[in-house]
């Protein structure tokens, strides 16, 4: 490994140094050398940091223990940064792209050129599972790679339906490897981690946070071309990654629902402000068969 992706995995694994940090340091040295040549007080001054902030991340990079532990990542997970050629082309178009991913499983699977993120709520009604076995399997069998971010409900579900009709899936994570979240089907974690592919941007140690559920999101819209929203509310994570997907320029599909449904208020909203209106496999295919393949 290049002295420079050392030097990245230092720095992402410090828990003071954010993205848009690390997105500073490295347009001001991308060969990142200039973190490690400051001094704190430098530091401070040359990116506007807290003095205490900048201190804690010299400590940090510095730490004569840091490279046992990064030692310990590496022979224990797959990874790719984005200074390799095999990181994913999609994710390098997003306005915010991770410098890191660590990966679990099978890392080819990543440079799928068919691919759907699938998204919806954590309680899906009885028409929004039954309206994923309707849709979904077609595309599966097509070669389609089901991505998902492995929450509750829609999210899952994606996931089965990808492995039950031999096809192939990825779970972006919102945690370390080490901190698997959430935790009510670890069995279905192991399966993807086995035979699929798991992601995380986080160093595997990183405990879950509430902000790293949208952080997140933006890869799971960000790694493919099209995002499909089964269930949703108006304001949920599924309209934040629904938001990305759109920044990013992503196409955005939506199943509509029972009129007055709570989880189909949001999916109707999406297809009045524009995202296509998926109700039969055939929708779903034509329109990307003609796009994307």
């Amino acid at each position: 490994m290049n002295q420079r992706k050392i030097r990245l995995l230092r720095l992402h694994d410090s828990p003071n140094v954010t993205r848009p940090l690390l997105a500073k340091m490295f347009q001001a040295d991308p060969e990142l050398l200039l973190p490690f040549r400051l001094t704190p007080q430098e530091l401070s001054s040359h990116f506007q940091l807290p003095l205490i902030r900048a201190t804690a991340i010299h400590q940090y990079i510095h730490h004569p223990n840091i490279m046992k532990k990064l030692d310990t990542f590496l022979h224990t997970y797959q990874l790719v940064t984005l200074f390799d050629e095999t990181y994913p082309d999609l994710l390098r178009t997003i306005p915010d792209p991770p410098y890191v991913l660590y990966l679990q499983g099978n890392p080819d699977i990543l440079s799928t050129s068919l691919s759907l993120s699938v998204i919806g709520t954590r309680t899906p009604s009885k028409d929004g599972y039954q309206g994923m076995r309707t849709l979904l399997p077609p595309v599966i069998e097509k070669g389609y790679t089901i991505v998902s971010g492995m929450a509750k409900g829609v999210d899952q579900y994606a996931h089965k339906l990808a492995i039950t009709h031999g096809g192939t899936t990825i779970a972006i994570l919102g945690s370390g490897f080490q901190h698997i979240y959430p935790k009510n089907d670890i069995d279905l974690y192991r399966k993807i981690a086995r035979d699929h592919l798991v992601i995380s941007e986080y160093s595997p140690d990183r405990r879950p946070q509430k902000y790293h559920f949208p952080e997140r999101n933006r890869l799971i819209s960000g790694l493919t071309p099209a995002t499909f929203v089964v269930e949703a509310r108006v304001k949920s994570g599924s309209q934040i990654t629904v938001d990305q997907a759109l920044e990013q320029g992503r196409e955005v599909y939506a199943m509509p629902g029972r009129p007055l449904s709570p989880t189909s208020e949001g999916c109707h909203q999406m297809i009045n402000d524009g995202a296509t209106l998926v109700h039969r496999p055939e929708d779903l295919l034509s329109e990307w068969s003609e796009k994307f393949e």
